[in-house]
């Protein structure tokens, strides 16, 4: 698909999250959180695993208490992602995790105590290599700033970041990226806004408690969906009521319909309608969860009618128009006919096929192949 648009991204400072590098010129970040009880290490490195395998390229875990953070350490020996650890207040937790292998610290310097206590975290983050996030969320805005702007604003939430921000700066710390999450759309977007233009440090998106599967992927990809068309943003995590699995999924959705990262199966389909000549919703769904596993990039479009079915198979490596008979797309030539109860294993098979040959003779096209029906 050739696309004229292209999304210029705001210049900011890189810093390293363990191997992943987050902002300058490196591809936006997906990131996503567990779930389990950090205490409970099979289960964390477990669900690590599932999201390792979906994609994400950081994971955080909460470290709350310090059994937590001696749970950490053999978590940190059992996966090699990028892990960032939640602490709030005790900087002695901070202190701990970063002698196991954290490889960023989400805490707010302001929320840690006294600037001695402040002090030894910057100093042990500087000395192992490790950045630190500072994460304002409007739930949890200091009592002074609810009182000051009488409820969250996106204005407060800036307010509170260069807060943090200046102690950091003070301690000439710049290894740190930021977020200013709120739950509604529209007061996080003009938070990330106001933020971008006061600072070149990345900038870790979110739209914190965006609800159920549904409601908060609709609201997660127009935030941050407004942000990124911005050039705003380095990082992302979709903050979701469900399966952290599918926060990588639809992070990486997002991403791609944006032309902003490429992976796996970009599959275009149409809502289908009394023209398709198959069951459209089926075929797509059927052909999107077997296909989960591909991690290269490649366009697929399965359209259920004449209308629109051979302009848009031509633009993708495998396309299916429907007609009588439905006929296949291989690079946008014509390869074969395909029957109705032979679609799915069709389709699957021709997508691997195009993957190999691609990896074989670096992207050469492939050839056409007659699909007897």
């Amino acid at each position: 698909m050739h696309e004229t648009t292209q999304i210029v991204r705001r210049k900011s400072r890189p810093i390293r999250v363990g191997r992943v590098t987050v902002g300058g010129d490196a591809p936006i970040s997906v990131q996503s959180m567990t779930n389990t009880e950090t205490t409970d290490v099979q289960a964390t490195v477990a669900q690590i695993g599932r999201l390792v395998a979906a994609g994400a390229d950081i994971v955080r875990v909460s470290v709350p208490t310090m059994e937590a953070a001696m749970a950490f350490a053999e978590i940190r020996k059992q996966v090699e992602v990028p892990l960032v650890t939640d602490i709030h207040f005790d900087y002695k937790i901070a202190l701990q995790v970063a002698e196991f292998g954290a490889d960023c610290l989400r805490i707010n310097p302001g929320n840690i105590g006294r600037e001695d206590r402040v002090k030894q975290v910057v100093e042990t983050a500087r000395d192992k290599g490790i950045s630190i996030r500072v994460g304002v969320n409007a739930g949890s805005l200091e009592k002074e700033l609810q009182k000051k702007y009488g409820e969250p604003t996106a204005d407060a939430l800036v307010e509170s970041a260069l807060r943090h921000i200046e102690i950091l700066e003070r301690l000439n710390f710049r290894d740190y990226k930021i977020s200013v999450k709120a739950s509604g759309v529209n007061m996080a977007v003009e938070a990330y806004r106001k933020l971008a233009a006061l600072t070149e440090q990345p900038l870790h998106l979110g739209i914190t408690e965006a609800g159920a599967l549904r409601g908060g992927t609709v609201k997660s990809a127009i935030g941050l969906g407004m942000l990124l068309a911005d050039g705003i943003g380095d990082t992302l995590r979709v903050s979701l009521a469900a399966d952290p699995v599918e926060e990588v999924k639809v992070g990486f959705e997002i991403l791609k319909s944006l032309k902003l990262r490429s992976r796996g199966v970009n599959l275009i389909a149409c809502p289908s309608c009394s023209r398709q000549n198959f069951d459209v919703i089926g075929t797509a769904s059927a052909l999107e969860a077997r296909l989960e596993d591909i991690q290269e990039s490649i366009d697929v479009a399965v359209i259920g009618c004449v209308v629109n079915g051979p302009g848009e198979a031509k633009e993708v490596q495998v396309g299916l128009a429907g007609g009588s008979p439905n006929l296949l797309y291989i690079d946008g030539r014509p390869s074969g006919k395909v029957a109705n109860e032979d679609l799915v294993d069709t389709l699957e098979r021709m997508v691997r096929e195009r993957l190999k040959a691609r990896a074989a003779g670096g992207g050469a096209p492939v050839i056409p192949i007659k699909v007897v029906s």
